[in-house]
């Protein structure tokens, strides 16, 4: 009889052990487990100052190699106090058939105005504006608040300078009707979740197009993608190359990213 309560007692605290093993093995995996929509919002910054800053945007249009149409913009962004939103002001430079003409991205508006008709009218951020780049991708973006992620997994890719990186998969699915595009699948460095690559499809599932963010510099106290690579998802002759440039701390009024304030912008 004492050695049958000695042994019931004995399961007892190994049941007891192997249930707080299991517990704590868990709590330490769910803390080690990495959060898909922290790690898309540390990209969000690595992207996007979080300051209010200014930079030259310089898209070139190649089709099967040859140059064949280029724009220049000065983008001036910032995020509002209230809701976190990124906001961001882009005016033309260049061609000088398009210079004054402005471009405002505030919350899920869009907005085009020309000097010439001093019209603001509304535009979709799906619609191209050269090459493989569309208004959506041009004006500042926070994935984050426009994407569910959900972490696909650990992959060696290959990224935009051709070299062999270990990065993180992430899933966007849209969040919201305004973005976009309806998916992403985004590739992030698995240490610094910088963006490598991204993979941007349609509603219908399509693929739209291939992006890799490279030529990272010490821009603004981080470093961040200088250029991005636009691979069209039919025709891999088709490339557009987005140059970012001249970055500086610039203050940007809040009054600036209203529609009403367009037809008086005139910063530098």
């Amino acid at each position: 009889m004492h050695d049958s309560a000695f042994s019931e007692d004995r399961r007892r605290l190994l049941a007891g052990a192997a249930t707080a093993t299991f517990g704590l093995a868990w709590v330490t995996m769910a803390r080690a487990a990495p959060d898909a929509q922290a790690m898309l919002a540390a990209s969000d910054a690595i992207r996007n100052p979080a300051r209010p800053f200014r930079v030259v945007v310089t898209l070139t249009e190649f089709e099967k190699g040859a140059q064949v149409d280029s724009t220049t913009l000065v983008s001036y962004a910032r995020t509002l106090q209230v809701g976190g939103q990124f906001v961001s002001l882009m005016r033309f430079t260049q061609p000088l058939r398009d210079a004054g003409k402005v471009m405002l991205k505030n919350g899920s508006d869009l907005w085009f105005y020309d000097p010439g008709t001093k019209a603001a009218v509304r535009i979709s951020p799906q619609q191209r504006l050269i090459g493989q780049a569309s208004n959506g991708d041009v004006v500042t973006v926070n994935f984050a608040r426009d994407y569910h992620a959900t972490l696909a997994g650990d992959e060696t890719i290959t990224d935009g300078e051709r070299k062999s990186r270990h990065a993180a998969k992430l899933e966007l699915a849209a969040a919201t009707p305004d973005a976009t595009y309806g998916a992403i699948e985004l590739w992030l460095d698995a240490q610094s979740h910088a963006p490598i690559k991204a993979r941007f499809f349609a509603d219908s599932g399509r693929l739209l197009k291939t992006a890799y963010y490279r030529r990272y510099q010490n821009e603004l106290g981080a470093s961040r993608p200088t250029e991005t690579v636009i691979i069209d998802g039919l025709d891999p002759q088709s490339v557009t190359l987005v140059r970012l440039s001249d970055y500086g701390w610039r203050d940007a009024p809040t009054a600036w990213f209203q529609r009403d304030y367009l037809s008086r912008f005139t910063a530098d």
